[in-house]
């Protein structure tokens, strides 16, 4: 098996078991990349199979943001994703638990991009990234994690399934100041009950490591697309008949009904 076989080989690991809403797992020993750069060019082709099903690439995201989880998976630093065009969904959004193996839901804030940035324009800076931002907004990522034992799930795999992404619930863009986003506090609800509170790093910095992450890849964000950028809450499951409501102080709300 060859370099560019055993990267399909990967993907289509990973795909089969999604497709077939099998039990998360990771990859069997002989198909486990070597190197961080290897689970992201098998996540490369793990996209070539997701975007007949889900749409075009139509954004990205950030995944194990915090210590705890780098350490739990062995790792240093975040793990990058996409999000895909048909799993993009507007806030009221009313879903199906059925559609999910085990439906979790991350309340973060949403980038929207005004403009492109390119591989090109690397290195970027949360200032220089700050122009091509046209709207924040409060988000819900839609987390598909089929189960997984966190304790034993492995990054390298993780990366090469596009780090459990569902797609994504936005709320309505307001224009942002980079600089005002930083600590801005966000709540979430459940059926009007306050499960979780936290305040927002610095999402402006999360945009510019994921357009540097993108074009060490050769990958551009472009304009138009929706950058999530880590949860202000502890992840929180959701089931049938439930409403989330995650509200951002100065953006607004979004909204989700589970059915």
């Amino acid at each position: 098996m060859n370099d560019s076989d055993r990267l399909n080989a990967m993907a289509q690991f990973m795909w089969h078991a999604r497709q077939q809403r099998l039990p998360y797992c990771n990859l069997p020993s002989d198909l486990r990349p070597a190197s961080i750069a290897q689970a992201y060019a098998a996540q490369e082709a793990y996209y070539r199979l997701a975007e007949p099903v889900y749409g075009a690439v139509a954004g990205a995201k950030i995944a194990t943001t915090t210590k705890v989880m780098q350490e739990l998976m062995g790792i240093t630093h975040p793990c990058g994703g996409a999000i895909f065009a048909r799993t993009v969904h507007a806030s009221l959004a009313t879903l199906r638990t059925a559609d999910f193996v085990n439906l979790r839901l991350e309340s973060e804030i949403a980038l929207k991009l005004g403009a492109d940035l390119p591989a090109s324009g690397a290195p970027w800076t949360r200032d220089t990234v700050a122009a091509a931002v046209a709207g924040a907004m409060p988000a819900f990522e839609l987390i598909e994690d089929r189960n997984a034992d966190y304790a034993k799930t492995e990054a390298l795999s993780l990366i090469v399934e596009n780090c459990w992404n569902g797609g994504v619930v936005i709320g309505t863009a307001k224009p942002p100041v980079c600089a005002g986003l930083v600590g801005i506090a966000g709540r979430l609800a459940i059926d009007g009950r306050t499960v979780g509170e936290g305040a927002a790093e610095d999402p402006c910095a999360t945009l510019a490591w994921l357009a540097n992450h993108l074009a060490e890849r050769g990958r551009d964000l472009k304009a138009g697309m929706v950058v999530i950028t880590g949860s202000l809450i502890p992840t929180v499951s959701i089931a049938a008949g439930q409403r989330a409501v995650f509200t951002v102080e100065g953006l607004g709300e979004v909204a989700m009904e589970a059915v």
